[in-house]
């Protein structure tokens, strides 16, 4: 029995109205746009979170940039890349270059000759020593003393017996003897001049 295809339909305006034809449903739009639009975003979003994490990692990287390097430790008691126990050798003071002229004064008792008549003198014993490669001239008039006081005394010439020698010294060479000034004085320094223009030494009386 064949299929009976009924034509199309007529839609009703009326009595005594032809029928029109009723337009066809629009077709339903299928979810395949839908889920390749919300695709499209996931892979916009994925890129977005993958550029703040480099950008994170990056300015990290910039503050470790600006700093420097971090040296080795040094070993205490020496420079770097020097072994422990190395000491560096130890300078001995350089020695001090001695005077031209050195003289010592100490006091000593007064020991009369038959020239002081009974008066009273003070003596010092002093040393020259010459340590210059010049000639030194000593001679009892090339000193004099200062008391205590401030006051200064000349020599007095054969008062004491052990009076100091006129000599000339050579390099290395020392005389010991002794000037007596007149009066009872307490002896606080001598100086010596080397010639009568030449330079002064001065030592305090021990």
């Amino acid at each position: 029995m064949a299929q009976h295809n009924p034509g199309p339909q007529y839609q009703q305006w009326g009595p005594g109205r032809p029928q029109q034809p009723m337009p066809p449903a629009p077709p339903k739009k299928s979810g395949a746009g839908k889920i390749i639009g919300f695709g499209c975003l996931g892979v916009v979003a994925f890129f977005v979170v993958i550029g703040v994490i480099g950008a994170a990692l990056g300015a990290g990287g910039d503050e470790n940039a600006g700093k420097p390097p971090a040296s080795a430790p040094k070993e205490p008691g020496g420079e770097e890349g020097k072994g422990k126990g190395e000491e560096k050798p130890r300078e001995e003071p350089e020695e001090e270059a001695p005077a031209p002229i050195r003289i010592t004064a100490e006091t000593t008792d007064f020991r009369p000759t038959i020239l002081t008549n009974g008066e009273e003198h003070t003596s010092v014993l002093v040393t020259v020593v010459n340590n210059s490669a010049e000639k030194v001239d000593v001679n009892p008039l090339y000193f004099d003393v200062t008391a205590a006081d401030g006051s200064k005394y000349d020599v007095e010439l054969a008062a004491d017996e052990r009076q100091i020698d006129t000599v000339e010294l050579a390099k290395g060479e020392k005389v010991t003897g002794t000037v007596t000034v007149k009066g009872k004085v307490e002896p606080k320094t001598v100086t010596f001049t080397n010639g009568l223009f030449g330079d002064s030494v001065r030592a305090d009386v021990g």
